[in-house]
């Protein structure tokens, strides 16, 4: 490989656009890193190939490719949905381009995300709404709890002063409840700590979870686990990490008991993911951690209101463990996504893989 192919396979990696270039007889002779992501295409294996045995390209008129080849002009086709070698349907604008150089002829066909454009929307619309979440939850804290603490102090001051042991049990309920409702409040606001930042392996963690509600559960539900051995430690707090895992896993063994679901069934998968982009900021490599079930989804008045305090599907519950696991996401620097039908409803954690001072691990 000479110097200047070394460099140009460089700057096409270096794009966060997903590039293909072809002969004029649609023959792969480059692939980028972004194009191996979303086509699920190595270069070793797609290189050498025809265009269509990398990508499904029923949705564009392939009519349209030759003409512009043969008028030496760009073609572009905008929302297009092509199929990929991971048996994925995905949205792109695809736009075409020959070219005529010294080196030969060749085609630069481009894939512009549409699918990723609008994940990476939704999760700032979804960062926007946690931060002002949690703003919301302070400051109700702070009104809710002030008050509070006079209301336990007069009660037990009251219930030095009474003899009578019957009404002595009233000011035990109101301090009780007193309690409870500060550490309800206190839920509210998350973790009231940062994560202990260590090494730490995320199998470990959901091995502990899948022991705890196999406990939990009588050993009713059946835990499937689909781990990536190759996924390296993480950056992170174990404990909170089990946390968040738990409350998701937990409310979704909740709903297979309670809706009395066929062969209830949960799925733990790991896997790396390459170039995420989490918030503004894309990632070289990023561990995905996946909790299926395949109980009865989300209702759908609650379906975009998950991640709010006290929203819930079920009668009883308030509605606390999908914020607080957010909360201990989004320390982490990571995300939280989901999807729900009838039959299968899918957490996804996001995780950055870094080092122990934070630094951002490339392959």
């Amino acid at each position: 490989m000479t110097n200047f192919q070394l460099q140009a396979d460089q700057v096409l990696d270096s794009l966060t656009t997903a590039i293909v270039v072809t002969d004029f007889d649609r023959q792969v002779t480059r692939i980028n890193q972004a194009a191996e992501h979303i086509l699920g295409v190595s270069k070793n294996r797609g290189i050498g190939l025809k265009l269509e045995e990398i990508v499904d390209f029923s949705d564009i008129n392939q009519t349209a490719i030759i003409a512009c080849v043969k008028q030496g002009r760009p073609f572009t086709k905008r929302q297009a949905r092509i199929g990929t070698n991971q048996l994925q349907s995905i949205t792109v604008d695809v736009t075409v381009s020959p070219v005529n150089s010294e080196n030969g002829d060749f085609l630069i066909i481009e894939f512009n995300e549409l699918d990723r454009i609008m994940r990476i929307n939704r999760e700032e619309s979804q960062l926007a709404a946690h931060d002002t979440t949690r703003q919301l939850a302070r400051g109700l804290a702070h009104e809710i709890k002030n008050p509070l603490g006079g209301l336990r102090g007069a009660a037990q001051l009251l219930h030095q002063e009474l003899e009578d042991e019957g009404l002595k049990e009233y000011t035990s309920v109101i301090t009780e409840e007193a309690d409870r409702l500060r550490n309800l409040v206190d839920r509210m606001l998350g973790p009231n700590q940062l994560p202990q930042i260590a090494l730490m392996n995320v199998h470990e963690a959901l091995e502990r979870v899948i022991i705890l509600l196999e406990v939990e559960s009588g050993n009713k539900i059946r835990f499937i686990k689909d781990y990536d051995p190759s996924l390296p430690p993480l950056a992170g707090d174990i404990e909170q990490m089990i946390q968040a895992l738990m409350n998701i896993s937990r409310n979704a063994m909740q709903a297979l008991t309670e809706s009395n679901t066929p062969d209830p069934t949960i799925l733990l998968k790991t896997r790396i993911q390459h170039r995420y982009t989490i918030g503004s900021v894309q990632y070289p490599l990023v561990a995905r951690i996946d909790i299926v079930d395949n109980g009865p989804g989300i209702p759908e008045d609650i379906l975009d209101d998950v991640f709010y305090p006290m929203i819930t599907g079920r009668s009883v519950g308030t509605g606390l463990g999908l914020p607080i696991s957010q909360s201990i996401i989004n320390n982490h620097s990571g995300l939280i996504e989901y999807q729900s039908m009838v039959g299968k409803t899918e957490f996804s954690i996001f995780l950055p893989i870094e080092d122990i001072e934070g630094d951002k691990v490339d392959n």
